[in-house]
């Protein structure tokens, strides 16, 4: 199963689209994290799995793969965590997906499920197309 969600990545004063995209499939339970991630973003999966259960969800018993794209851009900080947290719901049948790709989402997570603010982060006027 497949989901993508749409996120955003801090560039100095600037922000850039990434897309997030979940894939769970049969074979040994795992997670793992590709395109660029930086320190943060790679010691996501824990926060992701914590927050996903003591939310109130279920945490799949798949292989998880998620790539963040465009892998040519660093990934840095914790706000990837709400979308890849997001991603595995969607992908797991767990919530409806049609607005994922449609809406930029950025959050921190905690242990607890709640999202926390991400610093830096503001609304940035992305023109149109500036989908890459």
């Amino acid at each position: 199963m497949l989901a993508k969600v749409l996120t955003c990545a801090v560039t100095g004063v600037d922000g850039r689209l990434v897309q997030v995209e979940v894939d769970l499939a049969q074979g040994l339970p795992g997670f793992s994290t590709v395109g660029l991630p930086e320190g943060a973003v790679r010691e996501a999966k824990d926060r992701v799995r914590a927050a996903i259960r003591n939310g109130g969800y279920e945490f799949p018993i798949r292989r998880i793969t998620v790539n963040l794209a465009p892998a040519s851009l660093k990934k840095e900080g914790a706000g990837y965590d709400l979308p890849m947290a997001l991603g595995i719901l969607a992908a797991s049948g767990q919530l409806p997906c049609e607005d994922l790709e449609q809406t930029a989402i950025i959050g921190e997570l905690s242990l607890d499920g709640m999202v926390r603010p991400v610093r830096g982060c503001c609304p940035w006027p992305l023109p149109p197309g500036n989908r890459d």
